[in-house]
């Protein structure tokens, strides 16, 4: 009797608990919206949407939402505007931390630290958002623009990133990606895929970064192993704002005039882009450099098919060690594909573009620069198996209609 009773009270306080009814929480701009906003924040539930007005949000802290199933909702990204510029502390402008949640139609400016924050939030959705560091690239911007961490299910769609110190769209630690239709620019790594599992990034445009588009995989993180990654059908061009990225991170070390780089992953295709205007080269596939202590880590590139991509003007100013030289060694230029050579035959690097490849030579990923043997290669093989594509959830598709 006892255990029909407590269950009795459970049901009724969880039918309590769930809105019969989705609501719409109206948002206005103006006096005290710090505290009207994330009171909507807090008292919203699943199925609720949050609207925020038009007009500036002036904002002094940071905000919040751990309720699953909330849509946060604007006029548009230049309609509704959360502004950071008076934040007090350095913390995120907004930190999501429940799934199922819906960010569309609104900008976030001049956050002290990351801008939009989602971290263990499955099936998150970015819609038609803007993010932007109004001052221009500094290392006192942000790192991150768009920041989804830990999650499974990632869509990013239709996102304008500018002036982050590190990434402006940056996926970490996550399963089943897409970012597609988006546009990065002025930020130290435009678009960033970093020990994720399963991503497509297609139909975006990365110019005026440091870097446009950066394939990671990085030591001592709690998942690693990145892999099955496709970069197709994008923009990358005229990635040549200099590294302004504090010291210490790890896109500190990107050349300026980078236009793809993968380091220390596997099974990736890049195909169908346009390269042009990247100063140092168009695409590298390099081995983790920097010392680690981690015993399962894989500092290598392996299985990468490069094809189909339109190359223009590249390698006329390299910015990284040796870069000067190897211009001056063929002819004016570096290649448009650069390739550490690091495990030789067996790395099954492969490239049917018809551009020239430079091979570096290196036996290790931490081999010295200057002991590179570089020279021109054929990355021609066996290539790995063509990789599928990423398919969101219908529900997170129909979000954003």
């Amino acid at each position: 009797m006892k255990r029909k009773f407590a269950a009795a009270i459970a049901l009724m306080a969880c039918v309590a608990s769930t809105p019969l009814v989705a609501r719409d929480i109206a948002v206005a701009a103006g006096p005290g919206a710090q505290e009207r906003l994330q009171e909507a924040l807090i008292v919203a539930q699943p199925g609720d949407v949050v609207k925020l007005g038009e007009g500036r949000f002036a904002l002094t802290d940071g905000l919040s939402l751990d309720v699953a199933g909330v849509t946060v909702k604007g006029a548009g990204p230049d309609k509704s505007v959360l502004s950071f510029a008076g934040q007090l502390a350095a913390g995120e402008g907004l930190l999501v931390t429940s799934d199922n949640v819906v960010l569309r139609d609104f900008a976030v400016e001049d956050s002290k630290g990351d801008a939009i924050k989602s971290k263990g939030a499955d099936n998150i959705v970015y819609h038609n958002i803007r993010v932007e560091w109004t001052g221009g690239p500094k290392e006192t911007n942000g790192a991150y623009g768009i920041y989804p961490v830990e999650s499974e299910n990632v869509l990013v769609d239709s996102v304008l990133v500018i002036g982050a110190s590190d990434a402006g769209i940056y996926v970490g630690q996550s399963r089943n990606i897409v970012v597609r239709n988006s546009i990065a620019r002025f930020n130290v790594a435009g678009i960033e895929i970093e020990n994720c599992f399963n991503a497509d990034v297609h139909d975006n445009v990365a110019t005026k970064n440091t870097g446009g588009i950066l394939v990671f995989d990085l030591p001592s993180l709690p998942q690693q192993g990145g892999h099955n990654v496709r970069v197709f059908d994008n923009i990358v061009a005229e990635n040549d704002t200099p590294n302004f990225a504090p010291k210490g991170n790890i896109v500190a070390s990107v050349p300026s005039g980078t236009g793809i780089m993968v380091m220390a992953n596997r099974d990736i295709e890049i195909f169908d882009n346009v390269f042009d205007g990247n100063g140092s080269s168009n695409i590298m596939v390099i081995g983790y450099r920097q010392k680690y202590d981690d015993a399962k880590y894989q500092p290598s590139v392996r299985n990468v098919r490069i094809s189909d991509n339109a190359h223009g003007k590249t390698g006329f100013a390299p910015q990284f060690a040796g870069g000067e030289m190897l211009a001056a060694a063929f002819g004016g230029s570096v290649p448009p594909i650069i390739w550490d050579g690091v495990g030789g035959a067996e790395a099954s690097i492969v490239s049917s573009d018809d551009v020239p490849v430079l091979n570096l030579g290196l036996t290790r990923s931490d081999q010295p620069i200057e002991t590179a043997q570089p020279a021109l290669a054929k990355l021609t093989g066996d290539a790995a198996p063509r990789l599928p594509k990423i398919v969101m959830p219908e529900a997170m598709e129909a979000a954003i209609k």
